[in-house]
């Protein structure tokens, strides 16, 4: 869901999204799909956006959609809902950049490939693995 106020509100003050990325310590294309709401925005980085807007916590906070994630059939829920079964104590991951969450969701694709790739190579082999 995209950040209306937000980008509203930024746009308001006359900051670009470089500007805001490089205060609270991320690329301009993760603040960009922060912004457009494809990447979630942490508590931290509501609060360091706020004080760099100069601006309540309120004026910009929009609630996060719940999304679900499914990976090999396992969904996960960001709605903190222990329901999920799958995070069972999801407070603790609240702090992790984003940027970090990027570069391992990427990770875990290469190493997809990367097992299609492997298991292509198997199905070619003799019977044996010989």
């Amino acid at each position: 869901m995209q950040k209306e106020k937000l980008r509203v509100i930024r746009k308001q003050k006359g900051y670009t999204q470089q500007q805001v990325a490089d205060f609270i310590a991320t690329d301009v294309s993760n603040y960009s799909r922060k912004e457009s709401g494809d990447v979630r925005i942490v508590r931290d980085e509501w609060d360091k956006i706020a004080r760099f807007l100069d601006v309540p916590f309120e004026d910009i906070y929009e609630e996060e959609e719940p999304l679900v994630v499914i990976n090999n059939d396992h969904p996960v829920f960001n709605d903190r809902s222990s329901s999920a079964g799958v995070i069972t104590n999801q407070n603790n991951y609240d702090n992790i950049p984003g940027a970090i969450i990027e570069n391992l969701q990427n990770y875990i694709a290469l190493l997809k490939e990367e097992n299609t790739r492997l298991k292509q190579e198997l199905k070619g082999l003799p019977k044996g693995g010989k």
